[in-house]
C-alpha cells in the first residue's frame, strides 16, 4: 500500500452499505466464473507452469513456499504537475510452511514538488493461505498493521496506528489465462491531517477497495497483464468537511521471469491510467522481484 492509499477518509453509513454490496457482488461473480471454468476446462490445460508472483496493483493469492524468501521493489512515477516518484519495498517470509506468511512494506517518497520526500507509514502484514491449489481457487486473506512512521507535516503519514484487510483470490481459468480478484478495506482511527486552515484536523478514515486482473500466459516466462482497481473514500477539506471520492486505476503491463538455478528474477512494466477527482492522469510503474531459498 502506498501512502496515497492511507490518506483516504470515511464514508457515511449508507454509502458503506452500498460499497460492501458492490464488494460482495464482485466476489460472488468471481466465484461463479471460477467454478464454471473449473468444471468446463479440460484436465490437460492444468499442466503448464505459470509465473506465480505479485502483480503491480492487485495481490495474487500465492503465499511463499517453505524456505523461500521474496524481495519486491516497486517504483511509480506519476505524470502530474507534482511529478511524484514513489518507491515501495516489500519482503515476504514463510512461517514454517506455505499456510502462514509474514511480510513488511515500506513506502518511500523519493521526489515530490509538494514536499522533500521521506519514509511513509510502514505496514506489517500477515497472510493466511486459506485455500491452496487443491481447491476451486487460491484464496489468501491478509491482515496488516499500519504503523505511524511517516511525518504528518510532510504529508507522508497519519500519526495513528491503523488496520488494513484484503482478500485475494486467484484462479487458473484456462491454459493461457489466470484471473485475480481483490476486495478489502483500510481503517485509520483519529488520523491527523495538516491541511486544515485552523491547524491539525483529526478524523477517522475508512476506505474500501475492489479490483481484478487478467494475466495472459503467452509463455511460461512472459505474461501480458491488465489490472483494474477502485478505491472508495472521501476527501477532507480545510474546513473539516468531507466529500465522496472514487479513484480508479486501469493498468496494462507485462512481466517476465529470469530463472538462474534457485534464483528467480521477475522484472515488469506497467502503464497505469488513473481516473478520479475530476482528472485523468498517467504514469509508469516499474517492478522488480528477487525470489530465492534462505
Amino acid at each position: 500500500m502506498t501512502q496515497n492509499e492511507t490518506r483516504v477518509a470515511c464514508a457515511e453509513d449508507g454509502r458503506s452499505m452500498r460499497t460492501w454490496a458492490l464488494i460482495m457482488l464482485v466476489c460472488t461473480t468471481s466465484l461463479k466464473v471460477s467454478l464454471f471454468s473449473q468444471e468446463s476446462r479440460p484436465a490437460k490445460e492444468e499442466s503448464s507452469e505459470a509465473i506465480e508472483d505479485n502483480s503491480f496493483f492487485i495481490e495474487e493469492a500465492y503465499n511463499q513456499e517453505k524456505g523461500v524468501v521474496q524481495h519486491i521493489s516497486n517504483l511509480q512515477y506519476s505524470f502530474t504537475h507534482e511529478k511524484d516518484l514513489l518507491y515501495t519495498f516489500t519482503q515476504e517470509w514463510p512461517l514454517g510452511g506455505r499456510d502462514h506468511q509474514l511480510s513488511y512494506t515500506a513506502p518511500i517518497s523519493l521526489y515530490s514538488s509538494s514536499h522533500p520526500g521521506g519514509v511513509g507509514d510502514l505496514l506489517i502484514n500477515y497472510r493466511y493461505q486459506l485455500v491452496d491449489n487443491g481447491g476451486w481457487a487460491n484464496v489468501a486473506p491478509r491482515l496488516s498493521i499500519i504503523l505511524p512512521t511517516g511525518s504528518v507535516k510532510l504529508g507522508l503519514g497519519a500519526r495513528t496506528t491503523g488496520l488494513q484487510i484484503n482478500i485475494a483470490s486467484s484462479k487458473r481459468l484456462t491454459r493461457s489465462f489466470v484471473t485475480h480478484v481483490n476486495a478489502g478495506l483500510t481503517y485509520l482511527p483519529n488520523m491527523q491531517d495538516q491541511s486544515g486552515s485552523s491547524g491539525t484536523i483529526k478524523h477517522t478514515l475508512t476506505s474500501y477497495n475492489i479490483g481484478a486482473s487478467v494475466i495472459w500466459l503467452t509463455e511460461e516466462t512472459f505474461n501480458l497483464m491488465l489490472e483494474y482497481t477502485t478505491t472508495f473514500s472521501s476527501d477532507v477539506f480545510e474546513d473539516g468537511t468531507s466529500d465522496r471520492a472514487t479513484d480508479t486505476i486501469i493498468s496494462p503491463g507485462f512481466r517476465w521471469a529470469i530463472n538462474l538455478n534457485s534464483l528467480q528474477i521477475v522484472p515488469g512494466v506497467g502503464i497505469p491510467v488513473m481516473l478520479g477527482r475530476g482528472s485523468v492522469r498517467t504514469g509508469v510503474f516499474l517492478y522488480l522481484s528477487f525470489e530465492h531459498p534462505f
